[in-house]
């Protein structure tokens, strides 16, 4: 049979501009012999009118759109309700982050929903492709300095006049990450005068090849799966001595530092941000957790003492088309990985990237981090098998010897 795959309209109240798939994509998908269905205008805020879409079933009727879908396919996570119209066995493909949605995360086991949660790709070599959180941090970095500019009573590069030059702008980017790096480019690309900050030493290269210079405050925090471990009170006072004077003096500061489903680190005190330049601006990406500065409000452009906080939300939403094209190829080499070459569905969780995307499957929790944080009561899912081979043809009848002589 023929696997359906559904396309959702967003319904977030934040307003949501992106789609989880884009007419290319849809174009090299068919190859494999699925089908598409997708609500009237699911493409339409980030630029993809319906009309673009081209050999897929458009309509306004989420809920049979949802029963008679094999893959449902979302950026923000979608509402118990939409996770209760989805029939048993089918998977979901979205951004869920469990922590923050524990009634979500029991409504999608308690209707054997396959959900596959975006922000649980393993930060593996194998499944950069696939990395959603990378993709949409790497538009976040950019747009984040471009953000701040537009707030600053200063130009970024420096200038010659004829009165006279302007001196360059003094851009920190606290948190090298994905989306820190991509700040840090984009604020030498546009003639700052760069530093960065991470308490993950390893970074200090990568901020040098673009030009930057590293701030080292001795402080080794490196944790597991590429994000940094919280750091000990002592550790944190030591930091905030290395790092106040470069603080106070930046004209500009992109703090980036998050950990999905987790509040923000705070790396700013009031105290630091008290000491800053009168017009200087932060641009806090961790606004959405709690904010990596006091003062922060998500959603908020606040003034601190002599400082400009904004706490910008679903920056990627910001730029809709191009995150779009990204999320949207990342969900292609998931579907490639559970997709046999004639388009039927085949999950083999002995694989560490569908094991570790994994949120929920026939009625478990199969992470187990979220499963403890949501029901520590919930039994643990079996111990995953692979996949049972497909069959092999079966060989041609043996013609007989009068047969074989005609």
């Amino acid at each position: 049979m023929t696997v359906k795959i559904t396309v959702l309209k967003e319904q977030d109240e934040g307003g949501e501009r992106r789609v989880a798939l884009i007419p290319q994509v849809v174009e090299r998908l068919s190859s494999l012999g699925v089908s598409f269905a997708m609500e009237n205008g699911a493409g339409v805020a980030s630029s993809y009118p319906d009309e673009t879409y081209k050999d897929v079933t458009l309509s306004t009727d989420r809920k049979a759109l949802l029963s008679d879908a094999d893959i449902v396919l979302a950026v923000q996570p979608p509402t118990i309700e939409t996770v209760q119209a989805m029939k048993p066995g089918a998977i979901l493909v979205s951004f869920i982050y469990g922590r923050n949605h524990p009634d979500l995360v029991k409504a999608l086991r308690d209707q054997k929903v396959t959900c596959f949660a975006m922000e649980l790709v393993p930060r593996i070599s194998r499944a950069q492709a696939m990395d959603a959180l990378s993709s949409q941090a790497t538009l976040a970095g950019y747009y984040a300095v471009l953000l701040g500019s537009v707030h600053m009573t200063k130009i970024l590069p420096m200038m010659t006049t004829a009165v006279g030059s302007l001196r360059a702008a003094q851009v920190l980017v606290m948190g090298l990450g994905v989306a820190g790096l991509q700040a840090l480019a984009t604020a030498k690309r546009l003639g700052a005068v760069t530093e960065g900050y991470d308490v993950r030493p390893e970074t200090r290269e990568e901020a040098q090849s673009l030009g930057a210079k590293f701030v080292d405050t001795g402080v080794d925090a490196t944790g597991k799966g590429g994000y940094a471990r919280e750091l000990t009170d002592e550790e944190k006072q030591t930091v905030r001595k290395a790092i106040s004077d470069h603080i106070a003096r930046a004209d500009l500061i992109v703090t980036t530092a998050a950990v999905p489903g987790k509040k923000a680190p705070r790396l700013i005190d009031a105290e630091q941000i008290k000491a800053m330049k009168p017009g200087s601006v932060i641009i806090d990406l961790g606004a959405e957790g709690g904010g990596n500065c006091e003062g922060t409000q998500a959603g908020q452009i606040v003034q601190v003492g002599p400082t400009t906080i904004v706490g910008p939300i679903n920056v990627p939403s910001m730029l809709a088309l191009q995150a779009s094209e990204l999320y949207s190829k990342n969900i292609m080499h998931l579907l490639q990985q559970i997709l046999t070459k004639d388009g039927q569905i085949q999950l083999d969780f002995t694989d560490e990237v569908i094991s570790g995307t994994a949120l929920t499957h026939d009625g478990y929790i199969t992470n187990e981090g979220i499963r403890t944080a949501v029901d520590p009561n919930s039994p643990a899912p079996p111990a995953p098998q692979p996949p049972a081979p497909a069959a092999a043809p079966a060989a041609p009848a043996q013609a007989s010897g009068q047969e074989a002589a005609r």
